[in-house]
């Protein structure tokens, strides 16, 4: 009954992203009594859970197959003990060189031995730089780990993960969302700050490892165009898009090679996560959570004509083409959460010159997961602790109406994350009102706001 009112009165659940480094790279559980008192003061302003990483480098660093649970089963037995749920990220990433990375975890040393011997198991962009932080999807049918593909490497994590955690999913552990990519989500490494990107630049493919390149060979010659090759004339990370022959007005990407060029390198991406979320599947066959995965707000030139930034992301979208619905679609067949970013984000407060235009991609995403009967989960890409950041999440997390399946539209809420600076007195009575307001009735949340602006109105009114 509590559940249905929550649906009826439109209750949107806020959990709090944990600190990147609660567990070390030695796989212990820091500060223990400290984390606990954290979880009360969360707890205080009535939040329904937390969202941490479990990270891969750090569970399975001795060898493959060698799995060591037991730091993050004394994490979810204390988020337990302080009465709270807990979303479970399966971190495939490397933590570190990426915007908000406070803390250094490689993915497992035995990956990167690999990686010494063969490094075309990384992304590479056309220079031939490597990037460390996630396997290339090239490989991910491929047995060069230790006679495991990539994907079966994921899968088989992830079952050890259910089998540990057996008592504690679906009773503290509600949601799983899985790693598809950088930074855990899906998409290309294509803007490394590691690699000396910086804002707002457009980025680079990530396709010039051998494997991808056999593939794109592959497919050309089977679409009858040998001769077609991997763009040459893209630009580099820092480049606007007019800069370019590719994304330039009547650039390549326009041409009958670009088109062909983009759609299978987008559909590579989303090939590679329905087949991570199939193994997701049978591994938490049974189990009573939701699956979720998470998908990059890459906001900057969505106002130019290429949309450079997502294209090199690997999302195909232009004002004639949806490049997030295939996505949602790519969901829905597995039932899974699509989880956005920068929610917080306005219009008004990005640089002109980088043509951001964060609303409109989110209302873009969150409408065509919708069109697709899929739910939908948002976060803040930055730390923000202002009113005007939460009046932006609130306008973005309360949508009206449900879906067909009697479900809110809004999965959830995450905060990112949780700091000293979150806590400290005035951000934290900011936050607490922030939650509240998340889980108001919306009808009434608007009546007191449209009384309260009635009332400053005529008090405006009595003053002059």
């Amino acid at each position: 009954m509590a559940e249905s009112k929550k649906i009826l009165a439109n209750y949107v659940p806020v959990y709090v992203m944990l600190p990147l480094g609660i567990i070390s790279t030695e796989n212990v559980l820091l500060d223990k009594e400290s984390l606990k008192q954290q979880l009360l003061k969360l707890k205080t302003a009535g939040i329904d859970g937390v969202m941490s990483d479990v990270w891969w480098g750090i569970v399975e660093s001795k060898g493959p197959k060698q799995y060591d649970w037991s730091a993050y089963r004394s994490l979810v037995e204390l988020i337990k003990e302080c009465g709270m749920k807990m979303q479970a990220i399966m971190s495939f990433h490397q933590c570190g060189g990426n915007v908000g990375d406070e803390v250094t975890i490689p993915i497992p040393q035995w990956v990167l031995d690999i990686g010494e011997e063969n490094p075309d198991i990384f992304y590479t962009d056309r220079e031939g730089n490597r990037n460390k932080e996630y396997l290339t999807l090239g490989v991910d049918h491929l047995p060069l780990f230790h006679g495991r593909t990539a994907v079966q490497v994921y899968g088989d994590y992830m079952k050890s993960f259910k089998e540990t955690m057996a008592d504690l999913i679906g009773e503290v552990i509600i949601d799983i969302e899985v790693g598809l990519g950088a930074a855990g989500e899906l998409r290309y490494p294509s803007y490394p700050q590691s690699l000396g990107w910086v804002f707002p630049g457009i980025g680079e493919f990530q396709c010039y490892d051998k494997y991808l390149k056999a593939a794109f060979k592959e497919a050309a010659t089977k679409a009858g165009h040998p001769e077609w090759e991997l763009p040459d004339n893209a630009g580099t990370y820092n480049d606007t898009p007019d800069s370019t022959e590719f994304f330039a007005s009547n650039g390549t990407y326009l041409t009958d090679k670009g088109k062909f060029f983009l759609t299978w390198y987008s559909n590579n991406l989303i090939t590679r996560g329905d087949d991570i979320l199939d193994e997701a599947n049978k591994a938490f066959l049974g189990c009573k959570v939701k699956l979720a995965a998470k998908v990059s707000g890459m906001h900057w030139w969505y106002n130019s004509p290429s949309h450079a930034a997502e294209l090199t992301a690997g999302y195909y979208n232009l004002y004639d083409r949806d490049g997030y619905r295939p996505i949602a679609r790519m969901l829905s067949r597995h039932d899974a959460i699509l989880n956005f970013t920068c929610l917080e984000m306005r219009d008004s407060e990005q640089d002109a010159a980088a043509k951001s235009a964060p609303q409109e991609l989110v209302q873009q995403v969150l409408s065509g997961a919708w069109r697709e009967h899929i739910e939908v989960a948002g976060e803040n890409a930055l730390s923000r602790y202002d009113s005007y950041a939460y009046n932006q999440i609130l306008l973005n997390a309360r949508p009206n109406g449900i879906t067909n399946k009697g479900v809110p539209k809004m999965h959830g809420f995450t905060y990112l994350r949780s700091s000293d600076d979150l806590f400290e007195d005035t951000n934290f009575e900011l936050f607490k009102i922030f939650v509240k307001k998340m889980h108001a009735d919306q009808l009434l949340f608007f009546s007191f706001c449209f009384c309260r602006s009635i009332v400053q109105t005529q008090q405006s009114m009595v003053k002059n």
